[in-house]
């Protein structure tokens, strides 16, 4: 494109093909994205913590082996919703679709303001840590060498993420491979030491030996920091429109991702009690580097390196979806015009990318990664039952929709019944975390009514919004996609003629 092409894209003559943020992720790229997405930062943070409020290896175990069991049951529903509203922002796109603007604003404005931000740097906070390890082997890394390598990172990323769509999928790719690769070291090691004889921690009755005797509401708060680590099932919904085929290939990643991961979790915890005990796991800052020097010796600089590439590809997946989820809300008015456009020649969301890319720089600032987990992970559980509970709803408010895929309706039910107590219990046990969750997600209900409801603005506002749109517009190259009619007409309603019923009929 000319640049006198791209003037006229300022005065909305051009706009970018239809297809330019689609039909980017095969078959492969889902479940490598899918899994690349759950796989971050969780699985070497979170065992301290599940253990530490579990009180036992063996309740632990159960709480991991569970917590999978959950993701794919919420997992199953989303593949209905996803499928059935072909949408890319996932839950926010579902809500909003369901429950009209200000539930889905209010989600979009936890999600952006706590949810992705936070995420993301707790897992670049994790990378900075491992990466520094080695150089700093008998202290912790100083708080500006982690906060400063770990922005770089991000930068870097992010950078790689406006360059090209297929760029950021080709590293998911590697790094995917690389994480299991990381994991399956530890699951070996970990196999030849029970092999040895080595599991005296992982017999019944030394298992079930509890430090403390867990409350329901210590079960809960160990459920969410294993929450975190599962945290990402959810994340090909943010990218449907992007998703080759999504009705075969979204389900299909769903069914792979889910159980292989599940099934790591369980092993690689399974391979860290084989080599320590409860009392040096706890005391542990980096679960993962202490398994190595205990079982590599010379070979123990191998864990942080593999830890390290295994974060870096999480954080290239929380990227590539959080950014389409400000793509999303400011296609549908929620967010400001500026993130609904995309680079006139790569198409890459650039405005969504730096806008997700500097508020996590923000949050590296000013918070510590175990005190934001079950923070996060409330707001996360808080999402999912909402988004579940409006697959209920749309199933009574639409009962005619055409849906390609249509789980039991056992499947949502018992998700919402485990949602509520975890959150019920969750809630009592840590009522100032939860609190805060929620007072800033309740934060959106001004600001939805000042900026999305409120429609007759004053001129002066309009024309600022407008010059600095044009501006930033100008810097980054951006123009709005052309949308194809089918994309935005409103779904229609179908005889019900499911050819894919999962579980049985509802």
């Amino acid at each position: 494109m000319s640049f006198q092409g791209f003037f006229l894209a300022q005065n909305g003559l051009w706009r970018a093909p239809s297809s330019s943020l689609r039909g980017k992720c095969t078959e492969h790229n889902t479940f490598s994205l899918s899994t690349g997405n759950i796989i971050g930062s969780g699985i070497f943070i979170s065992p301290k913590g599940v253990l530490e409020h579990s009180g036992s290896v063996g309740l632990a175990l159960i709480v991991w082996v569970l917590g999978g069991c959950i993701a794919a049951l919420g997992s199953l529903c989303y593949a209905e919703l996803g499928v059935t509203i072909p949408k890319s922002g996932g839950d926010y796109s579902y809500v909003t679709e369901i429950f009209g603007g200000l539930v889905g604003f209010l989600l979009l404005w936890s999600a952006v303001l706590i949810m992705y931000p936070t995420t993301l740097a707790v897992i670049a906070l994790t990378f900075s840590n491992y990466v520094l390890q080695p150089v700093f082997p008998d202290c912790v890394p100083p708080y500006m060498a982690t906060r400063l390598l770990s922005t770089v990172c991000l930068l870097f990323l992010t950078w790689v993420n406006c360059s090209s769509v297929r760029l950021a999928t080709r590293i998911q790719d590697v790094f995917t491979v690389g994480k299991l690769a990381a994991l399956g070291l530890i699951i070996v090691v970990g196999l030849v030491q029970i092999c040895k004889g080595n599991y005296e921690g992982l017999t019944p009755q030394v298992a079930f030996e509890f430090s403390r005797t867990p409350s329901v509401g210590q079960v809960a708060l160990a459920f969410l920091q294993a929450s975190f680590a599962f945290s990402g099932w959810n994340f090909l919904n943010y990218v449907t429109e992007e998703v080759v085929e999504p009705r075969q290939n979204l389900p299909r990643a769903i069914y792979i991702s889910i159980p292989l991961v599940t099934f790591v979790y369980t092993l690689t915890n399974i391979a860290y009690f084989s080599a320590m005990s409860p009392e040096e796991l706890l005391s542990s800052n980096a679960v993962a580097v202490t398994f190595g020097e205990k079982l590599l010796g010379m070979f123990s600089v191998i864990m942080p390196i593999s830890v390290a590439l295994s974060t870096f590809g999480g954080i290239n997946g929380y990227l590539f979806t959080s950014s389409r989820l400000c793509f999303s809300g400011a296609r549908e008015g929620h967010l400001p015009s500026l993130l609904a456009m995309i680079h006139f020649k790569n198409c890459t969301p650039i405005p969504a990318l730096l806008c997700c890319c500097t508020a996590t720089i923000v949050i590296l600032c000013i918070g510590e990664t175990h005190n934001l987990i079950n923070y996060v992970s409330f707001i996360n559980y808080l999402s999912y039952g909402v988004t579940i509970a409006g697959l209920l709803y749309y199933r009574w408010k639409k009962p005619k929709l055409y849906r390609p895929i249509k789980v039991n309706l056992l499947v949502p039910v018992t998700y919402l019944m485990f949602w509520a107590l975890l959150l019920g219990f969750s809630l009592y046990s840590e009522p100032v975390v939860c609190g805060v969750g929620l007072v800033i997600m309740l934060t959106g209900v001004p600001v939805y009514f000042l900026g999305v409801y409120w429609k007759s603005k004053p001129k002066c506002i309009c024309d600022f919004i407008e010059s600095a749109t044009y501006v930033a517009q100008r810097l980054c190259f951006v123009v709005f996609p052309q949308f194809d009619p089918i994309e935005i007409s409103p779904i229609e309603e179908w005889p019900d003629k499911s050819s894919n019923i999962l579980s049985g009929k509802s």
